[in-house]
C-alpha cells in the first residue's frame, strides 16, 4: 500500500494568502470610505419608472407640487424639513399615511399611481435603524 504524500506550504501558498488579505483590506476601505461626502439631500420623483424631477431640499421654500400618473393625482407638500403627500385620489391612501420623510433612504410610494418619491444624498445617521418592518 502506498503512503500519502507529506503536504507542506510553499512560497506560492504564501503569495495567495497575501493577495487575499490585500483584496479584503481594499474592499473594506472602499466600503468604509463611501458615503462620507454624499452631498445635499435631494428628492427624486419617479413616475411610471422614469425620473420626473430632482429637487434639492436645501434652502427650499415651502411649496406644493402636483404629480399625476396612471390616472391618479398626488398633491405633495415640500419644505426644508421634509416632504409629504397631502392629498391623493388613489384608493388605498398609503402614500398619504406614510407621513413626512426627512432622511436619506426614506421614500413615499403610491402603487396605484406608480409614483415614487425618495430622498437621496445627505448624511446618513449612524444611530438610525437599518430596517423597519411593520
Amino acid at each position: 500500500m502506498k503512503s500519502s504524500p507529506k503536504l507542506r506550504p510553499c512560497l506560492w501558498d504564501g503569495l495567495v494568502v497575501l493577495l487575499v488579505v490585500i483584496l479584503a483590506a481594499a474592499c473594506a476601505l472602499a466600503v468604509w470610505s463611501r458615503g462620507n461626502d454624499a452631498g445635499e439631500l435631494t428628492a427624486v420623483v419617479t413616475v411610471d419608472g422614469t425620473e420626473a424631477e430632482r429637487i434639492p431640499l436645501k434652502d427650499l421654500p415651502d411649496g406644493e407640487r402636483t404629480y399625476s400618473g396612471n390616472g391618479y393625482t398626488l398633491r405633495v407638500l415640500l419644505s426644508p424639513e421634509g416632504i409629504r403627500v397631502e392629498e391623493a385620489d388613489c384608493p388605498t391612501q398609503d402614500c398619504v399615511h406614510t407621513g413626512t420623510i426627512t432622511r436619506t433612504g426614506q421614500s413615499i410610494v403610491c402603487l396605484p399611481a406608480r409614483i415614487i418619491i425618495r430622498l437621496e444624498g445627505g448624511t446618513v445617521d449612524a444611530d438610525a435603524p437599518d430596517l423597519v418592518i411593520g
